[in-house]
């Protein structure tokens, strides 16, 4: 096993269709974790989630959260990013974000029709500050 440098974990999460595992804590205080779609903005993780989601009450209570991202084919690698959530209800700002996650997972021909999808009233754009980062390599070498 082997640490990623920045630059290598941030090719790793960007690269393909790769989904992240989301992690939040639920209102009981149990986990939940959910598969997102999303696109890295600098040092920040975006995704949409719907305001009365399990994940958006549970961000809006407590914006923590962790999501990992990882390759299921020998030799495994996987990126862990702890995070802490802003969540924002700007439906422009939510369009064009929307927009550029639906053209990563659904090609820029579907892009638009995504981007509308998610950017309505009732949905969040969530902007995640990363916080710290665990990025290994070829774990099973």
């Amino acid at each position: 096993m082997e640490k990623m440098t920045e630059s290598e974990w941030r090719a790793f999460v960007t690269a393909g269709t790769r989904t992240g595992k989301c992690a939040v804590v639920r209102k009981d205080g149990s986990p939940h974790v959910t598969p997102i779609w999303f696109v890295l903005d600098g040092d920040e993780l975006l995704f949409n989630t719907g305001a009365e989601t399990v994940k958006g009450r549970a961000l809006a209570r407590d914006p923590r959260l962790s999501v990992c991202v990882d390759d299921q084919e020998p030799p495994y690698s996987f990126v862990l990013l702890r995070a802490e959530a802003t969540l924002v209800e700007d439906l422009d700002e939510l369009r064009r974000r929307a927009t550029a996650i639906g053209a990563r997972y659904m090609g820029a021909d579907r892009a638009e029709e995504f981007g509308a999808r998610n950017a309505v009233p009732g949905e969040y754009l969530v902007r995640a500050r990363i916080t710290s980062v665990v990025a290994e390599r070829d774990v099973a070498v």
